[in-house]
């Protein structure tokens, strides 16, 4: 495992910091209204961290990758609702694009630890 503690990982640090985001501009009267939409967008932000500290805690490079690919699924679906929210009025552009960009970053982020992860895992195998 290439990490010593959790708080090292600084895809998981920004994966928190969306999801404290995320649950501070969804305190709005129109996500009142609209329980649905809000409590899966919430879902989706807390899942992108919970999911890299999930695998983390599992102790085997290969487990850790399996959770960093569906906290990046999570992100991308955390994108799709920004979209919505977006489309029908609970976000302005400027707030969903700043949005959108973070999940593209720490996406981006979870990919490239994943291939980290990959390529240290085969050239630590014994043959």
């Amino acid at each position: 495992m290439a990490f010593k503690k959790l708080e090292e990982i600084e895809v998981w640090r920004r994966g928190c910091r969306l999801a404290v985001d995320i649950y501070k501009l969804t305190k709005s009267a129109d996500f009142n209204s609209d329980w649905g939409l809000r409590d899966q967008i919430r879902r989706a932000a807390v899942a992108i961290p919970s999911n890299i500290a999930e695998g983390y805690g599992r102790d085997t490079d290969a487990e850790f990758n399996r959770f960093l690919m569906i906290a990046r699924g999570s992100c991308t679906e955390l994108r799709t609702q920004i979209y919505i929210a977006h489309a029908v009025g609970y976000f302005k552009k400027q707030t969903a694009d700043k949005l959108i960009d973070e999940c593209a970053q720490i996406a981006s982020m979870l990919s490239g630890l994943s291939k980290y992860l990959k390529k240290s895992s085969i050239s630590t195998k014994k043959t």
